[in-house]
């Protein structure tokens, strides 16, 4: 069985990732060293119930949202999917048409390989 520290850990990261927070960010609002934040994603601390709160809350979670592990990670909001797709054509802007071929190629055995749920 999945150590529940790691799991729990690694959805406070992807949150986290999602809002576009540091881990010193994080830790700011909750009033956390970044160690501390550091030290939750990577599994390595057994975190209080009262601190699972104060970092859903910085997060604008449920707490309950940590402890969701059946269903892929939360679908970013559409802005931040506009931004994202804003970066990629900004890197392939600056390429010529052989490199954004094969970006497209490999992206498309990506999605293969890994479809989406």
């Amino acid at each position: 069985m999945p150590d529940i520290r790691k799991l729990v850990g690694s959805k406070i990261r992807d949150y986290r990732k999602t809002k576009g927070l540091s881990q010193d960010q994080l830790g700011e609002i909750c009033g956390f060293h970044f160690s501390y934040i550091g030290g939750v994603e990577r599994g390595e601390r057994n975190i209080s119930i009262e601190n699972i709160s104060k970092i859903a809350n910085a997060l604008d979670v449920e707490p309950k949202m940590l402890f969701d592990f059946d269903e892929p990670f939360l679908t970013p909001l559409p802005e931040e999917r506009e931004f994202a797709l804003q970066e990629l054509m900004a890197i392939l802007k600056t390429k010529d048409i052989t490199h954004i071929r094969m970006t497209k190629n490999i992206l498309l055995e990506i999605f293969n390989t890994f479809p989406q749920k």
